[in-house]
């Protein structure tokens, strides 16, 4: 068996081999950290017959919009999917490393790692990046995903220190979380189809971003949606952004017709 047939986890080979690869762990030299952009708003709820994962498309840089486009929300593997609020650079390669670590496990034992096994693996990854979110470079992820095999949805949030928490219905994290898990404390109901959930995470979005100065809205004119995932018995589906945009519109339809505040 060679060295990387050692151990179903890639993270524990690349650690022992070289850990210097790896995007966390490290001392960073004395002086002031610079601005750095910043992910902000995720949203997750579970729905009859999955889960389903929302972010917004902004990236904060202290005052400055640093991205309007970028993406918060990514596939695991077939059936989960990882949300990321925090350093936007440092939590992108904590997602590639754990869609690689997850790809490793099932290549070398030949079966997908359990659901409660990927978020174990996740608060891993999140405790090892500890030392880095001391000096300011913290990230915090939110997973959700069904078991292989199953239609029921988990949804699991993280602490810096990679405390593992399964969150029941929804949950949010970021900047505009609390105005995000507001809305969705009154929209959520039991038995959500997934057209009813998508609505729900959007406009739970919107709100946040009413609020929330580094959450960003829908953009009606550029055409920027959010990101938005689906997982079912049948695997991870990003919606489209057509499907996307009708919602936006009613949304905002419903809301000028009721003068609301949008």
């Amino acid at each position: 068996m060679s060295a990387a047939g050692a151990t179903s986890s890639f993270l524990d080979y690349v650690g022992s081999t070289n850990p210097g690869l790896l995007p966390f762990g490290r001392t960073l030299p004395a002086g002031q950290l610079p601005p750095t952009p910043h992910g902000t708003t995720i949203a997750a709820l579970t729905f009859d017959g999955g889960v389903l994962m929302a972010g917004d498309r902004r990236a904060t840089m202290g005052t400055m919009i640093a991205n309007r486009n970028i993406e918060k929300v990514f596939p695991a593997d077939r059936f989960s999917v990882l949300g990321i609020a925090g350093t936007a650079g440092l939590a992108i390669d904590i997602v590639r490393l754990f869609q690689v670590e997850l790809e490793h496990y099932e290549k070398i034992e030949g079966a997908l790692l359990s659901l409660d096994g990927k978020a174990n693996r996740l608060g891993a990854m999140i405790r090892a990046n500890l030392p880095m979110a001391l000096q300011g470079l913290s990230v915090v992820p939110l997973f959700a995903g069904v078991e292989s095999g199953t239609s029921v949805g988990r949804l699991f949030s993280y602490d810096v220190t990679g405390g593992r928490y399964e969150e029941l219905e929804h949950h949010s994290v970021g900047s505009g979380s609390v105005f995000a898990r507001g809305a969705m404390k009154k929209l959520w109901r039991p038995g959500l189809d997934r057209e009813d959930a998508v609505a729900v995470a959007v406009e739970a979005l919107i709100d946040a971003a009413d609020d929330d100065s580094a959450t960003g809205g829908p953009d009606l004119v550029r055409q920027v949606w959010p990101v938005v995932y689906v997982v079912t018995g049948d695997g991870a589906q990003r919606v489209s952004s057509e499907e996307l945009a009708a919602v936006v519109h009613a949304i905002v339809e419903r809301r000028t017709t009721e003068r609301r505040e949008a």
